[in-house]
């Protein structure tokens, strides 16, 4: 790094530290302070409201809510006589008196430990239940416990039930309507691709996951739509626990995981392991056309096609508690993952009128692993702190496709792509924070990551004279990449009276380096980019509070995006990089208000999103051909989003409880493609309609449905699709043992249903798989192992530390 980059980084952290105004002097009126737990698990209580009403006519005077320690402050109350109710939704509520005078202006309620709400239905006791999406500040938090007709699956099947967030048929997820998004695990990064990361977790071994699609400039603002965070189980209990679970169902699918876990009151120990496999079969059906010097010739298939995956993982780690104020932890994790491919297609070729079947098989895997060390200083008990993290992780990812063609059942064609190589990074970060106040604080940090990888990639032709795939030379690439990336950043936040400030500002460099070795090319990337945050909440009356926010984020293209050279993906497909892609920046409002009226949630989320660069993949024929696709990517112009997100809970019934999740947005997209303006829109709306019966105090029953509406792309429409999922849940034994059936896609109305064209292709795409699909789960918690409460709220934070 330059003399003048090491300045320039130097001058942004002084200038950050001199800019935090002074810690203001006086007070005014008295505070209020307490921490809140569940009385069951002996967690915090986050988000948990507090109201100050007054004692004479039980008017609102203030209030305010928990932070993620349960921890709640109310200042500036003024001398008087009052009530102060404490409430979460599926508890039972707590009232203290409090008198505010001369003599007493600092009250502490100490620890308040909320009962679990009861219900007497003809002796039965039904514990009360809560939403499994959690409205927060600056997330939403999905309570995976709550998700009973997904617990056999993985994350992506959890995902599939929010309101932000889109799946289709072959398990790809969106969030928000764009696919580019970062998934951590526990607040790290996955070394991984995000949608094989989802694809790989198994659901019953999530405690919960957050959707962060706004984060402030502490935060890594690399993906368009935002941060996805993967909160892994673990026990709070002193002594051994452990928790297993098994799954199967029919047509080669079951799995399993298991959690060991040993802490004293120095050292804690966790080692986890899951194996899965899934696989689904399915049918398939492609129309084409295209359009060649005035000819039009049509090329459809028809035909059934087998895809999953198999996944297998370890984790383990080591905490060492050094003493009340120092934390070191250690971690590994390792997995390897298979996905697999296989298709027989009868095609029809027109106006030759020629028939042929082709069969193709592909593979996608590799291993991959991670350790981390993470350090932790608390300076005094009042936030002041720093945390320190190192991360290694390598990734090896292999690909393979082979296409053949038969005619009258011999092969005269046919083609074997691949794809190889390895990927290794190390990241490591440090982050301050400094308390300046009963409500001020401020944070600085920074982060510095190095990768390096190499990407190989091959073809070979069938040749039928010696009955074997030949390599062609021309069409085998080797690519190299070398990033450099470091990161600055810091924050400032205030309370005045109701409103909360949050203000930050984050300034990245990057270096990137790829090199071509057969073209004896090289490509660099050498610049700064700055990205400013604001977040800001305002409390009104009882159980009412509204929240805006800011943030610049970027989506930097990588991979073969980037490739300036042709790569076969089948007989069909060629794909071409483009090494000049600028890459996306992305300007996000948000603006959410919560409301609660006794025991019914009302939250609602307005945004707007605009995508500069829009980076888009392109379709065209490729060179003279007259059946064969090139994919590109290309800045096409800009997108924009406006939408609404709403979230209704409520128990119509004592044993019944709704929750109606509902995502409705307008998309536009225009720019440039093949140097013509184009303009496409659609209304999209997506809705989650949960249910939750509780028969028993030990029995459970769950009826989801779920709806996706049509949405477009620069080139295409995707069509919309609903479906329905059950679950039956029966606990034994004092809920340490557990047996759950589900059900999904009960009426088989899952479809990906896709149309794309340009001036000179057509092409429409269907495929169904396997439904409705029958999954048995078993979990059985050993010793001391805290299982959650169904209802109970989590209260996971960042540890600050299949594309077929």
């Amino acid at each position: 790094m330059s003399c003048r980059t090491q300045l320039f980084i130097f001058f942004l952290l002084v200038l950050s530290f001199s800019l935090f105004p002074q810690q203001r002097e006086g007070f005014s009126g008295g505070t209020i302070t307490g921490t809140v737990f569940d009385s069951t698990s002996g967690q915090k209580i986050e988000y948990a409201n507090i109201v100050v009403m007054s004692k004479s006519d039980s008017s609102v005077i203030t209030g305010t809510i928990t932070d993620a320690e349960g921890n709640f402050t109310i200042s500036k109350v003024r001398p008087g006589n009052y009530f102060v109710n404490v409430r979460f939704i599926g508890f039972n509520d707590k009232q203290f008196d409090v008198s505010i005078n001369r003599n007493n202006l600092n009250i502490n309620l100490g620890e308040i430990y909320l009962e679990p709400a009861a219900i007497n239905l003809e002796n039965v006791v039904v514990e009360g239940e809560r939403s499994p999406v959690t409205y927060q500040l600056d997330k939403k938090v999905i309570d995976v416990s709550q998700m009973q007709t997904v617990i056999s699956g993985n994350a992506v099947d959890v995902l599939e039930n929010i309101p932000s967030v889109t799946v289709d048929i072959e398990g790809n997820v969106s969030l928000r309507g764009s696919g580019n998004f970062t998934v951590l695990i526990d607040g790290r990064p996955s070394i991984v691709d995000a949608q094989d990361a989802l694809q790989q977790i198994p659901a019953s071994s999530i405690k919960s996951i957050e959707i962060i699609t706004n984060p402030s400039a502490k935060y890594d603002p690399q993906g368009t739509a935002g941060i996805i965070n993967i909160i892994l189980k673990k026990n709070q209990n002193i002594g051994m626990s452990g928790i297993m679970n098994a799954n199967a169902g029919l047509n080669d699918k079951y799995g399993g995981d298991f959690l060991f876990e040993y802490k004293t009151e120095d050292v804690n120990t966790t080692f986890g392991i899951d194996y899965n496999r899934r696989f689904s079969p399915g049918e398939s059906r492609e129309e084409q056309r295209f359009i060649r010097n005035n000819n039009t010739s049509f090329l459809n298939s028809t035909g059934d096609r087998k895809w999953g995956r198999i996944s297998f993982g370890l984790r383990g780690g080591l905490e060492f508690i050094l003493g009340e104020n120092d934390i070191l932890s250690l971690g590994g994790r390792y997995g390897n993952r298979e996905g697999q491919m296989n298709s027989f297609l009868n095609y029809i070729l027109l106006p030759q009128d020629s028939s042929y079947i082709s069969s193709g098989d592909r593979d996608r895997g590799g291993n991959h692993y991670d350790f981390n060390m993470n350090y932790f200083h608390r300076f005094n008990p009042d936030g002041h702190e720093l945390k320190g993290e190192l991360v290694y992780g390598y990734d090896n990812s292999d690909e393979s496709t082979i296409t053949s063609e038969f005619y009258n059942g011999i092969q005269t064609s046919g083609k074997k792509t691949t794809e190889s190589g390895p990927s290794t990074d190390i990241e490591g970060k440090l982050d301050y924070t400094l308390p300046l106040g009963e409500n001020r604080k401020f944070e600085a940090g920074m982060q510095g990551e190095a990768e390096i990888s190499k990407e190989n990639t091959s073809l070979s032709e069938y040749n039928s004279k010696f009955g074997d795939f030949i390599l062609q030379p021309l069409y085998s690439n080797t690519a190299n990449y070398k990033t450099n990336e470091l990161a600055v950043y810091s924050l400032y936040a205030d309370q005045f009276g109701n409103l909360g400030l949050q203000g930050g500002i984050r300034g990245e460099y990057t270096f990137r380096t790829i090199e071509v070795t057969r073209l004896n090319q090289e490509f660099n990337i050498d610049r700064w980019d700055f990205f400013p945050s604001l977040h800001s909440s305002y409390k009104f009356a009882e159980g009412k509070q509204m929240m805006a926010s800011y943030t610049r984020r970027i989506q930097r293209p990588g991979g073969w995006e980037l490739e300036p050279f042709d790569t076969w993906m089948d007989a069909n497909n060629v794909r071409r990089g483009n090494p000049s892609l600028e890459p996306e920046y992305i300007d996000s409002y948000e603006l959410g208000l919560q409301i609660f009226i006794g025991k019914v949630v009302l939250s609602s989320e307005l945004y707007y999103r605009v995508t500069h660069n829009k980076i888009d993949r392109v379709q065209s024929i490729y060179q003279d051909s007259t059946n064969i696709t090139l994919n590109t990517s290309e800045n096409i112009g800009k997108d924009y989003s406006l939408g609404s997100e709403l979230m209704l809970t409520l128990d119509p019934l004592e044993f019944w409880n709704v929750n109606l999740m509902g995502n409705l947005y307008n998309y536009k997209i225009d720019g440039l493609l093949f140097n013509e303006p184009f303009s496409r829109e659609s209304f999209n709306w997506s809705s989650r309609f949960n249910n939750v019966f509780k028969v028993s105090e030990s029995t459970t029953f769950q009826f989801n449905v779920n709806y996706n509406s049509p949405t477009v792309s620069s080139q295409g429409t995707r069509e919309g699709f609903f479906t329905t999922d059950a679950a039956f849940k029966q606990n034994f034994f004092e809920r340490k043992l557990s047996l759950t059936v589900q059900v999904r896609d009960i009426f088989s109305t899952a479809k990906y249903e896709f149309t794309s064209e340009g001036e000179d292709f057509y092409r429409y795409n269907y495929f169904n798989r396997e439904s409705p699909v029958v999954m048995l789960n078993l979990r059985y918690n050993f010793n001391n192992f805290k299982q959650e409460r169904d209802g109970e709220k989590p209260n996971g934070e960042f540890n600050d530390g299949e594309e077929f």
